[in-house]
């Protein structure tokens, strides 16, 4: 991948200028001149681009060729592009789940956060995703590496999380088999969503989602959870769960916070305990 991967709108150098508060000054564009935001002083970050850049460097120094080679690349931004999301499918690293009425195939997957003007610390996920329904995936228990925005960026504990990722996901692959045989059958559905989810509007359209993913998947286990990935991968008609437009540029921001609203969800001890179902 050439360095040149950044899309033009990212990839511009950052620069700072005084406030007329003592302890607090603003974030540029360097290229533009435009204003992203107000920081503290002591306020360091690396540009997107030496960020997303690392990250890649990164993966293909610690990964296979073959591993790789087919990565698809998904940018997501807010904040006027002070906010950042780079979404890897590596779909060379794939593994199938098979229920009683359907076969998807589930690929790995990397995702990277970055922020300019300090709306969050560096951060990379490693999750999966689906190919049958594009539906992104983390599952509660997959690590999180987070680092301070630094000028020198270094990322350690990522290289650390990357060298356990490729076993990860496919022991994360056969969990999800074991969901996908576990049976929901003579689950009541509907109570469970209802305990675990504090909205009942939100529960009552998640088990409506549920219902249809069922319809193609088969009660089971995974099926719920598809129904989980399908809200945070998807706001509009095709799901029901539509975000308002605040004309504040965080939709981006707005579905990755679903991502982590299901990770808690599948860490819930309701959810877990249905293995044993």
């Amino acid at each position: 991948m050439a360095l040149d991967f950044i899309p033009e709108n990212l990839n511009f150098a950052v620069a700072f200028e005084d406030t007329k508060m003592h302890d607090k000054k603003y974030v540029l564009n360097a290229d533009t001149g435009k204003y992203m935001g107000i920081v503290g002083q002591g306020f360091q970050c690396a540009s997107h681009g030496d960020f997303f850049r690392g990250v890649w460097d990164t993966v293909t120094e610690e990964m296979s060729t073959h591993d790789v080679a087919d990565a698809d690349f998904t940018w997501r931004t807010a904040r006027g592009g002070a906010w950042a999301m780079l979404d890897i499918t590596l779909p060379n690293m794939r593994s199938t789940i098979t229920t009683d009425k359907h076969e998807t195939s589930i690929g790995n997957r990397i995702i990277s956060l970055h922020g300019i003007d300090g709306s969050c610390s560096n951060q990379s996920y490693f999750g999966a995703i689906d190919f049958f329904c594009t539906n992104g995936m983390i599952t509660g228990d997959y690590d999180k590496v987070r680092k301070k925005n630094t000028a020198n960026f270094t990322l350690e504990g990522f290289i650390y999380e990357l060298a356990r990722a490729r076993a990860n996901f496919y022991d994360n692959a056969t969990k999800m088999q074991v969901w996908a045989n576990t049976s929901t059958k003579y689950v009541d559905v509907k109570s469970l969503l209802d305990d675990m989810i504090s909205s009942k509007r939100k529960a009552e359209k998640m088990f409506q989602l549920y219902s249809h993913e069922a319809s193609v998947r088969g009660h089971n286990k995974f099926s719920l959870y598809s129904a989980f990935t399908n809200y945070a991968s998807y706001a509009d008609e095709r799901n029901g769960f539509s975000l308002k437009n605040t004309g504040n540029d965080t939709q981006a921001v707005s579905m990755w916070s679903r991502e982590q609203e299901v990770s808690k969800w599948v860490s819930d001890p309701k959810f877990i305990t249905l293995e044993a179902a």
